[in-house]
């Protein structure tokens, strides 16, 4: 019954907001990694790494030949496993400083401006593959007008009048200063003309963005690497949901052994090279300006590591050439954690089981390790969440805001219904100019 009257509550005042504000500031969504379709295309140079995983494969194409790359069914078969990884991954040329796809392989992401690639990872199994499921998701859409008030990045929803260019950025990262990074490059390029253009539409109201897990790293180095005279004219307010600002000791795992990322039935060994090879999993490395020194992270028999000695870990774990971009392009972008200059809202997480030391025995790293686990929200350590209080409380300027959901994971905050009340209710709040608690704790 309580539940009920939550979701009647949220309703009304989402109602009456609406009814009370003629006008919605413009609402850009930004994904996290995996959030979305990907869909591959092989040219002739691609050179398939066995007979099943050939040029024809799969046969369900389209005219122009694009498929079905995420989320695929058949990735839960082994040897089908082995293919997908060897398309999902790249490559880092030392010599040109910069990552590309791997020969022969094209990605886009599909129905580039619409909700279509976001809500399921896979149409034809909507019931398995739900990204976004809940009421009042639903009645946000309704009242935003998605032609003229929504939008998104090329890992999430764009308007479908504004920008059609399909890439896919969720594998990619971004470069430093003086780093070149031509897919992450175009990405803040992109999104920035559709943050200006969707205002420029709506009578030169700014904006709302909206994010989700690395969407706000995304969304928070667009915000540092313009103006301020930028960002207070185009951004109305920053609405970050579980953003790893400072990493995850999750990722470790993932590059030590593999990680299926809840996917059944298969084996992490068979995706960890191409894990390794994610631009933005390196990236989501523990940030040494959250975790400290001291705080053992990796215990294995013969050594221990913390988010200080990454490249060592790196080398030991048989992965030596991810050592050169992390030290070179990695560390440059985990200490460039800027304030975003506008007022955020962070909604987390909090009280569900997560990774916080992995331990390995004899056997290596070919092995899961004993996880010895902390706070969080299941693949976010609470350290990374409430990065944003650590490094910008005492900024000049700067609007915090903390809303924390018990018991909620980091990928159940886009459909439990506590959750993403909160969230509609925060934009809504923005909209309507209510004046809100700095910290919130939901019950």
């Amino acid at each position: 019954m309580k539940k009920e009257l939550g979701i009647l509550f949220w309703m009304a005042m989402m109602m009456y907001t609406c009814q009370a504000v003629s006008n919605l500031h413009p609402l850009i969504l930004i994904p996290g990694n995996g959030g979305n379709q990907l869909e591959a295309r092989l040219t002739k140079d691609y050179k398939p790494s066995s007979l099943l995983c050939n040029r024809w494969y799969p046969i369900e194409r389209n005219k122009e030949g694009w498929f079905r790359l995420w989320f695929d069914p058949t990735v839960l078969l082994a040897p089908f496993t082995t293919c997908f990884a060897q398309r999902m991954t790249l490559y880092y040329d030392q010599e040109k400083d910069d990552y590309s796809n791997a020969p022969g392989v094209e990605t886009r992401v599909p129905h580039f401006g619409s909700t279509q690639s976001l809500l399921f990872l896979d149409p034809n199994l909507k019931n398995c593959t739900v990204l976004i499921e809940s009421s009042k998701i639903g009645l946000c859409l309704t009242l935003y007008n998605e032609d003229h008030n929504i939008h998104g990045t090329p890992s999430g929803i764009i308007g479908k009048h504004w920008l059609c260019r399909r890439q896919n950025y969720v594998r990619y990262g971004l470069a430093p200063k003086y780093h070149p990074s031509h897919v992450g490059s175009k990405f803040l390029k992109d999104l920035k003309y559709l943050v200006e253009k969707a205002s420029n539409s709506n009578g030169g109201k700014p904006v709302i963005l909206v994010s989700h897990s690395l969407g706000g790293l995304f969304a928070l180095q667009l915000l540092n690497r313009n103006k301020p005279s930028w960002r207070q004219k185009f951004i109305k307010h920053f609405v970050a949901l579980s953003a790893p600002w400072g990493g995850t000791v999750d990722e470790m795992l993932t590059f030590a052994s593999g990680n299926t990322l809840g996917v059944p039935l298969v084996n992490p060994l068979l995706v960890r090279e191409e894990q390794r090879s994610s631009e933005s999993n390196l990236w989501l490395m523990p940030n040494p300006k959250l975790f400290r020194s001291e705080k053992p992270i990796v215990i294995t028999p013969n050594a221990t590591y913390s988010a200080h000695n990454i490249p060592q870990f790196l080398n030991d774990i048989g992965f030596p050439e991810g050592i050169h971009p992390f030290k070179t392009r990695i560390l440059a972008m985990m200490d460039q954690l800027e304030a975003p200059g506008v007022p955020i809202t962070c909604v987390i997480g909090t009280g569900v089981s997560t990774a916080e030391t992995l331990y390995y025995d004899k056997r290596g790293f070919d092995e899961q390790p004993e996880i010895v686990y902390g706070d969080g929200d299941g693949t976010v350590n609470m350290v990374s969440l409430l990065g944003h209080e650590s490094l910008w409380s005492n900024a000049k300027n700067q609007t915090l805001k903390t809303i924390r959901v018990p018991g909620v994971t980091h990928t159940e905050i886009l459909k439990d219904d506590g959750a993403v009340g909160e969230v509609v209710g925060e934009i809504f709040g923005i909209n309507s100019q209510f004046k809100f608690a700095e910290n919130v704790n939901v019950q």
